[in-house]
């Protein structure tokens, strides 16, 4: 039997009690080393190419390319994952990521032309393992009808953060300390073992949908409007997070101190892990579409005054004011997924989010890029600005698309499609009409009566349930 559950988020249980689900885990800690190496991809990349070309506009077309080609194939690997499963999915996307980076790397150290290197991280891209909607696929499977599942949420966006946090500044270590490629073979590396391990852990896995044998309408996450709207929302992040990587690194060489760029780096990267642990933890008492365009706001306010700083004291102030900036966007755009999009598009509706992310940071880089290249690492730092403001003013505009109704209608889509038609009525006696007329008007028609499932004799169970 399922039920309506109702949250109380004053009362909400914490971290602690939801690591503590059996199995949770199994999962959560093969899908941490499995995604880690996300946040180190593009930031590897540019470092890298930067190195052997000596020009941040070629480096930048190179990370961007590997960005629009994991823009483009994400909700593809999503829509493959919830139809047949996880596993079935990520092991050959591992095998083939580790091969092209591998490949990439090599090439930048050969000296390759900036065109053989935009060729070879197409499948680069593309082959970027979408373990971070896979293990929220997981959370919402094993907790559905549960109060901890927007813990969960809130916990799953908090790693996401941890993720952006330590892997750039991995990244950078590995790069400027080791050797310009360790950033690359260490993201490789990462992908293979920790894709395998999270792939071998099947019992948490969702069950996939089928139509063929379940009978049921595939619903496609892209045709709910509120998802195409935190797209919006989501490239102008990814366009802080890009715009950032190039401009920090630019600074950097400009004051006579690349080290610094990690410094800098993690300063904005740590505001985002502050935030995204407290977003976790606080009961909110305004509801999400409301905390999205406040946290939004405030991230295009702090983004807008980076180009003006002209210390390094002043721009690790203001990066960790952005990093504050971005968590409460981030998180709560994740959260919403839940109530936007149904169960058995939920991993594609994830990766069109990513997807965002990752095109966002790679239009960024190539703005960045070219800008740094002429002017100096201040106007890199104008596409950031540029970037959220254009978010936000589609964010404010189409603010009504946000509104929790998408998955009720759906729901009931699919049942009314899958019940069969109601047999004719016999005519009712002219005496009785009249009275089946003044019922009709005064008695609620029945998708008016709180979105209403029946199934079964006497069994009425509200359709939304996560």
């Amino acid at each position: 039997m399922t039920s309506a559950v109702t949250t109380d988020t004053s009362a909400r249980p914490g971290y602690g009690q939801l690591l503590r689900t059996p199995g949770a885990l199994g999962f959560v800690l093969p899908g941490f080393a499995a995604r880690l190496p996300f946040g180190m991809l593009t930031i590897s990349i540019l470092l890298l190419v930067q190195h052997t070309t000596g020009s941040y506009g070629s480096a930048g077309i190179v990370a961007a390319v590997t960005g629009i080609s994991m823009a483009l194939s994400a909700p593809l690997m999503g829509i493959f994952t919830d139809r047949f499963g996880q596993t079935a999915v990520l092991l050959p996307v591992v095998l083939a990521h580790s091969a092209a980076v591998t490949g990439l790397a090599a090439l930048a150290l050969l000296d390759a032309p900036v065109w053989a290197l935009a060729l070879a991280a197409v499948p680069a891209g593309a082959s970027v393992p979408q373990v971070g909607p896979m293990v929220r696929a997981r959370w919402a499977a094993k907790l559905e009808g549960s109060p901890l599942l927007p813990t969960a949420a809130a916990f799953e966006s908090v790693t996401d953060e941890f993720t952006f946090v330590v892997g750039p500044v991995l990244a950078t270590a590995l790069c400027t300390g080791v050797h310009p490629a360790a950033g690359l073979v260490t993201e490789a590396t990462l992908t293979l073992l920790g894709g395998l391990l999270f792939a071998a852990q099947r019992a948490s896995q969702p069950k996939t949908h089928a139509p063929s044998l379940t009978g049921e309408k595939r619903a496609f996450a892209l045709s709910f409007p509120g998802l195409r709207v935190l797209i919006f929302a989501f490239l102008g992040i990814g366009a802080v997070f890009g715009g950032m990587q190039v401009s920090l690194a630019a600074f950097s060489n400009e004051i006579g101190n690349p080290g610094a760029n990690g410094l800098l780096y993690g300063v904005f990267a740590a505001g985002n892990m502050i935030a995204g642990i407290a977003m976790g933890a606080i009961a909110w008492k305004i509801g999400p579409r409301r905390r999205l365009i406040l946290g939004y706001i405030g991230l295009t306010a702090a983004a807008s005054v980076l180009w003006a700083a002209n210390s390094m004291i002043l721009l690790g102030a203001l990066g960790l004011v952005v990093g504050l900036c971005i968590a409460p966007a981030l998180i709560t755009g994740y959260t919403m997924v839940e109530q936007l999009v149904p169960a058995n598009a939920r991993t594609e509706a994830f990766t069109w989010l990513t997807g965002s992310i990752a095109f966002g940071q790679a239009i960024a880089v190539i703005l960045a890029g070219r800008l740094t290249d002429g002017h100096g690492s201040s106007f890199g730092f104008l596409v950031p600005m540029g970037a959220t403001a254009l978010a936000l003013t589609t964010l404010l505009a189409l603010r009504a698309k946000l509104a929790p109704k998408a998955p009720s209608r759906i729901v009931n889509a699919s049942a009314q499609e899958a019940a069969p038609a109601p047999a004719p009525a016999a005519p009712a006696p002219a005496q009785t009409q009249g009275k089946a007329q003044a019922t009709a008007r005064t008695t609620p028609s029945r998708a008016s009566r709180n979105r209403v499932n029946e199934r079964g004799m006497g069994h009425r169970v509200p359709v939304t349930v996560d």
